[in-house]
């Protein structure tokens, strides 16, 4: 489930993407599919309780997984909690469920709401005392998290695919993109974040992949590859510096490899 106030449109949208591309991705070989679920297209218009009740029974109660965004406010309270995304978060904690909490660093808009930004800041601050949250700058960043977060949530909850050795014999290679936030300083001592990015190459076979290269499949991204093909073993990750430029609109790239003698190739979406 997507969780939000409605002042982060773009990191829902965001969210959204980076499932849809990991089913892209991962779908077709671990047997597994994320559904996103939002109560724009996701809840069914019906009377007889309050809306945030329908929204937690529809949502809430269905969902697997929760992604909680946060802008510069927190939205109305209702009658459980400070706002309706935070009793859905609170909901999905009662019920065992992982919980992801993401807070938007990105400058605030003219308009924002200065009560509004207080009782965010507030409940930010209670939510320390209860767990870690994170942070995002841009679009780019918040993908690589969520892609994370997936990851790990699905080893914790034992959502893997069993594993039929028939089928899984050989490479199995997965791409996936990483950013972190580093602070660097400029020539007047001010304190700037810079993104910095990763394509991450996992072979999940028990087969060596040779002669392995990546490559841009799109404008605008450059991939800071080995120089020259190398060899990614069974089980073994190895991460390739990635630039993407103002002319990158749908980042991929393809993995070439040699397998058994014959030339494999893959393309994966890393935005």
């Amino acid at each position: 489930m997507i969780a939000s106030p409605s002042d982060v449109s773009e990191a829902r949208e965001t969210v959204h993407t980076a499932l849809t591309s990991w089913n892209e991705a991962n779908t077709a070989n671990r047997g597994l599919a994320l559904v996103p679920l939002r109560w724009e297209t996701s809840t069914v218009p019906m009377l007889g309780d309050h809306p945030q009740a329908i929204i937690n029974k529809q949502l809430v109660e269905k969902a697997d997984i929760v992604f909680a965004l946060f802008g510069s406010k927190l939205g109305r309270a209702t009658a459980a909690a400070a706002s309706g995304t935070a009793e859905e978060i609170q909901e999905a904690q009662q019920a065992g469920k992982p919980v992801h909490l993401y807070f938007s660093t990105a400058p605030h808009a003219n308009d924002v709401d200065p009560e509004q930004l207080l009782a965010l800041r507030e409940f930010k601050e209670e939510l320390e005392s209860r767990g870690l949250y994170g942070t995002f700058s841009n679009p780019e960043e918040l993908n690589a998290k969520v892609w994370q977060a997936i990851e790990h949530d699905l080893q914790v909850l034992g959502a893997t695919a069993p594993v039929q050795s028939a089928e899984r014999a050989g490479v199995d290679i997965i791409a996936q993109p990483v950013a972190e936030n580093q602070p660097t300083t400029d020539s007047r001592g001010r304190v700037r974040n810079k993104t910095k990015r990763w394509v991450e190459l996992n072979n999940r076979g028990d087969v060596d992949a040779f002669d392995l290269t990546v490559d841009s499949a799109t404008d605008g991204v450059v991939i800071i590859g080995p120089d020259g093909p190398t060899i990614l073993h069974g089980g073994q990750s190895r991460r390739f510096p990635m630039v993407l430029t103002a002319q990158a609109g749908d980042p991929t790239v393809t993995v070439r490899w040699t397998e058994s003698g014959e030339p494999k190739e893959k393309t994966f979406h890393v935005g």
